[in-house]
């Protein structure tokens, strides 16, 4: 079932450029985890996905927040930022399982936080740094990951 996206992005207008792609083939219950080290263009690519989504506010990073959500297009989005995350009972506290639902889009950066509070993700995305340059890798972990990213290849 796995299947892989692989493509070379060559700055932040690039990977703003494959938010809005990917954007269109995003729908509700689906979970994207984030992968990459500080300035990675993680951010970067939540923000095209928002704009390509019709959110015109700014996008930051939810580091000290946890998450911010977002209602726009067909979708309640949250942006999990976890890389300062550090305590369980936090997560439960807030209610943070209750997002992910059939109803939400979850963006989680820094999942490895908090592996075992997570669900299993739809999608594994990696972006590493090349220079000023990006590649990124979409891995599908389930059938509706598959399926978007089928979809992915014909947008």
């Amino acid at each position: 079932m796995t299947q892989d996206f692989t493509l070379a992005l060559a700055d932040e207008a690039a990977t703003l450029a494959f938010g809005a792609k990917l954007a269109q083939v995003l729908q509700p219950g689906l979970n994207l985890y984030l992968h990459g080290d500080l300035g990675a263009g993680k951010t970067t690519l939540v923000r095209g996905i928002l704009r390509a989504l019709g959110h015109e506010g700014k996008v930051k990073s939810p580091t000290y927040t946890l998450v911010e959500p977002y209602s726009v297009s067909r979708l309640n989005l949250y942006h999990f930022d976890l890389y300062r995350f550090i305590d369980p009972e936090e997560w439960d506290a807030a209610g943070f399982r209750d997002y992910f639902n059939p109803q939400s889009l979850c963006l989680v950066e820094w999942p490895e936080k908090a592996q075992e509070l997570l669900p299993a993700p739809d999608i594994d995305v990696c972006i590493r740094p090349e220079g000023l340059a990006r590649h990124i890798q979409l891995t599908a972990n389930t059938d509706a990951g598959t399926q978007c990213l089928e979809k992915l290849k014909s947008v």
